[in-house]
């Protein structure tokens, strides 16, 4: 976080820029929080947040955006994987009309498998959801008040604040920007992506639920046509011993499509339950003088 202020006040040094740099602490389990008390007792410009708990990133980036005061507004990430001498780039091309600029990292630093995981993972969602997933962008740009305040107007508790932005509408463009590299590894498990990706799926697509509709159709029709056949076999006596492995075999395939279909619906009822109980997005435990 020092390199990251240091580099930042560096970039905005010479723009003759108004600007204030908000830390926001996840409940990070490393000791994080004296750095940015620290860092702000010495600079006016910072202001740290500190969240009760783990709320998640997207709730993270949403106490930050909701303690933003600037016209414009840069989201990015504190590994320097994002980097601050780009946010200059950034805020030129917003001057060209556009509401939001997102950063496109053009060469990814990341391991090969993390960066065709990643694609695979964003493809799958984009035709699940419904809407275009580019695994090249993420957090980082610039993003004006009107849309963030759009954002932040958004009700639900599952937050994903990539989709949030698109859904806002609004001029938006993006440009390439180099990766940073930080030698740690990516703190987005297959499991927690997996997670994030079933959380964004609910909140924002019902399409696992119409393909469970076609998918019931196909096999209603399939089970039909068996049946007319094995009818048509048994009228010319090509059945003479009627077994039981076909049928518990038949039984124990649709059990489980049920099973599947009502988990799906559970997890929609569980996602409806969640937003009605309308708990606080995050709590903020302290913040910086």
């Amino acid at each position: 976080m020092p390199e990251l202020v240091h580099r930042l006040e560096d970039s905005l040094a010479g723009a003759a820029l108004s600007y204030e740099i908000i830390l926001v602490d996840d409940g990070s389990p490393t000791p994080d929080w004296p750095i940015i008390t620290e860092l702000a007792s010495h600079n006016e410009r910072i202001r740290g947040l500190r969240l009760s708990r783990n709320f998640g990133q997207h709730h993270a980036i949403t106490a930050g955006l909701t303690d933003a005061q600037g016209e414009w507004v840069v989201v990015m990430d504190c590994d320097l994987q994002d980097q601050p001498e780009e946010i200059l780039r950034l805020l030129t091309k917003a001057q060209d009309g556009y509401k939001a600029v997102l950063a496109r990292r053009g060469q990814r630093t990341d391991s090969f498998l993390t960066i065709w995981v990643a694609r695979i993972f964003y493809r799958i969602l984009g035709y699940l959801t419904g809407q275009p997933q580019d695994p090249e962008v993420g957090n980082f740009g610039i993003y004006h008040r009107q849309l963030i305040d759009t954002v932040l107007r958004l009700p639900e508790s599952t937050r994903y604040f990539p989709t949030m932005v698109r859904w806002a509408g609004f001029r938006q463009t993006s440009i390439s920007v180099p990766h940073g590299i930080n030698g740690r590894p990516p703190s987005y498990t297959f499991s927690r992506r997996f997670q994030l990706g079933l959380d964004i799926l609910l909140s924002n697509s019902d399409k696992p639920l119409r393909l469970t509709v076609f998918f019931g159709l196909f096999l209603a029709l399939g089970a039909f046509a068996l049946g007319l056949v094995m009818l048509v076999r048994a009228f010319l006596g090509q059945i003479v011993v009627l077994g039981y492995a076909s049928l518990i075999v038949s039984i124990s395939f649709f059990s489980g499509i049920i099973i599947t279909v009502l988990g799906i619906v559970g997890l929609y009822v569980g996602k409806t339950f969640e937003g009605v109980r309308n708990r606080p997005l995050y709590v903020v435990a302290e913040t910086t003088p």
